[in-house]
């Protein structure tokens, strides 16, 4: 029973290991049983489990830093890049209406094989004195490895320290000089995760086609990388429509265990600023709106209605064609075309945001409209779900354009973010990526531009394309790809954008404003003018004013 038991152990041990290579390495899946076959070659030559028990037995230090160990492995098989400031928000802003079924599902089987992992080792060390002499060792090897704590301990330190007010003093608030006499409408469609890297036909076929039928008559932006904060859905919309980086409210939040009544209040976003120029605003999704705070944020920044899936799924002729997320896009689409009907019927100036839902990771949900078209889907297959996605958008375009409901209309094309873990992520990985950003309308010129830019410039973009003129041609931190001013991804760099927001508090306090309680020594506030600065200002050094 002994020997069962001491193998049993080694196995669990092993099988956990080469798993844990193959995900950190993205080696393939079968890789892990060699290594598994090598862990117990070493088991059996060193006897492990077999030598001299300990003189004395109490539970291994390594327990907890193993299972932070399986808590970032993970994260990471399921999402590719742990963003840690993805967990804080989604903990914070609610998660009722999750749909990630099979996620789910993969977080019990994760539990139950921890479990057997924590119980193993543990066998482990209470028959083995020499792994429970140096276990000690290797739970402070384990901490200080791991890059779950890394990053904690790095947020932990901006809320303590502090330290510096640099990537705030950036923000700019969006002011509006001068309006378009005749306002153009807005169809704004972010599609879930349908980054532009999908465009090398090399690696991904024609998977991306339709867009780039689309752009053949668009401007298309390329270049635009994806900065720390905005690496998922509700931070990628905040991103563009706010022209800030979604940092999470953390220990601002003045009632942690109660979910958010406010998302980012402090900030003037898009909503914001079109409904204070007579825009009727409407948002539309197949996802609940409870979920992460989607329904906070546009009911708080200026949209009238906030359609999700609880206000479309009765709608439906058949309201069981639903994935675990809630709507088809070919579902939400068709009520997007209802909602833009009634809204042209208005003869007021509109803005309809539409997010889809089809390309979302690990495997996408493709409508049965694209099933009809494309043949049975595999269920794995990424690729299938970017067609399908593209596909749909291209159509909707077309039969609204065909209705006459996009004249004087700006439409914007956006991925919300990168994708995350999928069956083509080698194959994404292997160049630098970039999200899908293009803006199709009739005062809009056809070409490819390219800009070193970043999702926040995707707000002023937008604004100027619509005939505003904003101030500085900047909002938020974004910079309006239009004009010829220097984006901040243009001046400093990823690395150094993402390094500040990582060492600093200021501008999370800023989107949070309310949240927050208020700080003593608080200057009173003076009106804002241009900064000018390089990333080595400190937050002591008054900053240059342009005149």
């Amino acid at each position: 029973m002994g020997t069962h038991t001491r193998w049993w152990a080694l196995l669990v041990i092993g099988l956990w290991l080469g798993h844990a290579i193959a995900s950190m390495a993205l080696l393939p899946p079968w890789l892990m049983f060699p290594i598994a076959a090598a862990w117990l070659w070493l088991g059996w030559q060193f006897r492990w489990g077999a030598a001299a028990p300990p003189t004395q037995r109490s539970w291994p230090w390594s327990l907890f830093p193993i299972a932070l160990w399986g808590l970032y492995i993970y994260l990471a098989d399921s999402f590719g890049e742990v963003d840690l400031g993805a967990v804080f928000f989604h903990l914070q802003a609610g998660m009722q209406g999750h749909g990630g079924v099979d996620r789910s599902l993969a977080a019990i089987g994760y539990t139950l094989s921890m479990i057997a992992l924590l119980v193993s080792f543990t066998w482990l060390t209470h028959h083995d004195g020499r792994w429970h002499r140096v276990e000690h060792f290797l739970a402070l090897v384990l901490l200080a490895s791991n890059p779950l704590l890394y990053g904690v301990s790095q947020r932990g330190a901006a809320i303590v320290t502090d330290d510096g007010a640099w990537v705030d003093r950036q923000y700019v608030e969006p002011v509006v000089l001068d309006a378009p006499a005749s306002p153009p409408n807005l169809l704004l469609l972010y599609l879930e995760s349908i980054e532009r890297t999908y465009s090398d036909r090399e690696r991904f076929g024609d998977a991306y086609a339709d867009l780039e039928a689309i752009g053949e008559e668009a401007l298309v932006f390329e270049g635009v990388k994806q900065i720390d904060n905005t690496g998922w859905t509700m931070a990628g919309m905040i991103a563009s429509q706010c022209g800030t980086p979604l940092m999470p409210a953390g220990l601002l939040h003045d009632s942690q265990l109660e979910p958010l009544d406010q998302v980012v209040p402090g900030v003037d976003c898009l909503g914001d600023v079109l409904s204070s120029h007579g825009y009727r605003l409407s948002y539309l999704g197949g996802a609940s709106t409870d979920f992460a705070g989607k329904g906070v944020f546009y009911e708080g920044h200026g949209f009238e209605r906030v359609l999700g899936r609880d206000a479309l799924q009765p709608r439906l002729d058949d309201p069981d064609y639903v994935n675990n997320w809630g709507l088809y896009d070919d579902s939400l689409y068709d009520f997007t075309v209802d909602e833009i009907r009634r809204l042209d019927a208005t003869n007021e100036p509109w803005g309809v945001v539409s997010l889809s839902i089809t390309g979302h990771a690990p495997n996408g949900y493709p409508a049965q409209r694209c099933r009809e078209r494309q043949g049975e889907f595999g269920g794995q297959d990424i690729l299938y779900s970017v067609e399908c996605s593209t596909w749909l958008a291209r159509k909707l375009i077309e039969r609204l354009d065909t209705e006459g409901l996009l004249n004087n209309t700006l439409v914007v094309i956006a991925s919300d973010h990168l994708t995350m873990r999928v069956s083509a992520w080698e194959a994404l990985i292997e160049s630098e990526r970039e999200n899908t950003f293009m803006l199709l309308g009739p005062y809009v010129p056809a070409e490819r531009r390219h800009r070193s830019s970043s999702m926040m410039d995707v707000f002023p973009t937008v604004l100027e394309a619509m005939g505003f003129t904003i101030d500085w041609h900047r909002a938020g931190l974004g910079v309006s790809l239009l004009s010829n001013e220097p984006t901040l991804v243009e001046e400093h760099g990823l690395e150094t954008l993402n390094a500040r927001m990582r060492g600093e508090t200021a501008l999370q306090e800023r989107l949070w404003e309310g949240l927050a309680p208020q700080r003593q020594d608080d200057p009173p506030e003076t009106p804002q003018e241009q900064v000018v600065e390089t990333p080595e200002d400190t937050a002591d050094e008054p900053a240059p004013v342009m005149q």
